[in-house]
């Protein structure tokens, strides 16, 4: 079944509840340390609320477990978000029951309401059935615009969608699944996948189901000396899974004569993880036993730099090394500007790489910044999404 998206959608004088994602981090006294996620969500909702519909915004916020813990409330989103669209947004003391149907009967046209926490009561993320039909019952229309989300079969995600009768999905939401799906289905090659991060475990799916499309696989980060060691190489005191060593060596054993499968050949060790300790570079072969690899080196920045440069599709997930420290962030960051340079449709997911292409001022030379590191991942290990199949529901 094809999606509905909002646009074909009747909203004029009805009540259209939003699921957004608005879970964005706040420091210690609650305010807001970086607002990308509540400007994703604007178009759909500024369309939503120019059309003439009373527009119910509902999002989840950290984790309070099922209970009602005001360090988790949505009142610095719903004052951000009144900023943001030049008119005052309310936010409701809950998500469900008499009062909030009142305060959404007392709405009119153009208006917008935030729903309190929806994980603040433990049904949410149960997705149990009496929960998911009192959220519906607060609407008319059900629009699904976290993409951040759809990978949890929630109340708000997947179950209500069974009891409303008008369902789709937002500007973001739509522009996730169609850029994500450049990447899966006839992908323009050459087609570079560029991985990395601390866990190969945390890869698995993703490099699995790559293998059969790419033209060229990546690997960086601490990630990659699992696979050094497999192939043989002391890797000192850098990131390493034991327990992954064979699933790494049947992974190199699948990509040989398929694909490019490249690794670091030089990185950046360090004494200790510390900015302030002694570095130096060095090759596979000569990593100092009581050393740790932090990022990848020169070397290996210019080969991995030659294959994006000639691609024409590039997706990317985990950054090179520790690039939260300077001395380490150069392998990260060169990689962000490499992407940035070519001319390849380009794919950034997971909050570390999307924040390294932020620091490294490139974002805007992008082609898509995937909202959701989770879903991003499973959309591209092949699997299906609950949040996405509710919406090809008849």
């Amino acid at each position: 079944m094809p999606i509905r998206t909002v646009t074909q959608m009747e909203l004029k004088g009805k009540r259209v509840f939003i699921r957004v994602d608005f879970n964005v981090p706040q420091d210690e006294k609650g305010s807001i340390t970086d607002d990308t996620r509540i400007l994703l969500s604007l178009p759909t909702i500024q369309f939503a609320m120019k059309t003439g519909g009373r527009v119910i915004l509902a999002s989840h916020l950290g984790r309070p477990k099922g209970k009602r813990d005001l360090k988790y409330s949505l009142a610095p989103v719903a004052e951000r978000l009144s900023q943001l669209l030049g008119q005052r947004v309310d936010l409701a003391k809950d998500c469900i029951g008499e009062e909030v149907q009142k305060q959404i009967e007392g709405m009119r046209e153009g208006e917008a309401l935030l729903l309190e926490n929806l994980r603040f009561h433990p049904e949410e993320e149960k997705n149990e059935e009496a929960f998911s039909k009192g959220l519906a019952s607060l609407c008319d229309v059900y629009i699904d615009d976290a993409f951040g989300a759809a990978h949890r079969a929630h109340a708000s995600t997947e179950g209500m969608t069974r009891f409303v009768k008008a369902i789709g999905a937002g500007f973001l939401m739509m522009k996730e699944i169609e850029s994500l799906e450049k990447a899966l289905v006839n992908p323009e090659k050459p087609y570079v996948a560029i991985m990395g991060g601390a866990k190969v475990s945390d890869k698995i799916g993703v490099i699995q189901n790559l293998l059969d499309k790419v033209t060229c696989l990546l690997i960086g980060g601490g990630m990659a000396y699992t696979f050094l060691k497999a192939q043989g190489f002391q890797v000192g005191k850098s990131l390493l899974e034991e327990d992954q060593i064979g699933l790494a060596l049947k992974i190199l054993e699948k990509a040989k004569g398929k694909i490019k499968f490249l690794l670091p050949s030089d990185h950046v060790a360090a004494e200790r993880m510390d900015a302030r300790a002694k570095t130096k570079i060095v090759r596979n072969e000569g990593i100092p036993a009581d050393w740790v690899c932090l990022d990848i080196g020169p070397e290996t920045v210019k080969s991995f730099s030659e294959e994006i440069r000639s691609a024409k599709t590039v997706v990317w997930n985990g950054p090179m090394g520790v690039f939260e420290m300077e001395p380490f962030s150069h392998g990260t960051f060169a990689i962000a500007k490499a992407i940035a340079d070519s001319t390849a449709f380009s794919i950034v997911g997971g909050g570390d790489s999307v924040a390294a292409v932020n620091k490294a001022g490139v974002a805007d030379h992008i082609g898509h910044i995937s909202s959701g590191g989770g879903a991003s991942l499973e959309f591209l290990e092949g699997r299906k999404l609950p949040g996405i199949e509710a919406l090809r529901r008849e």
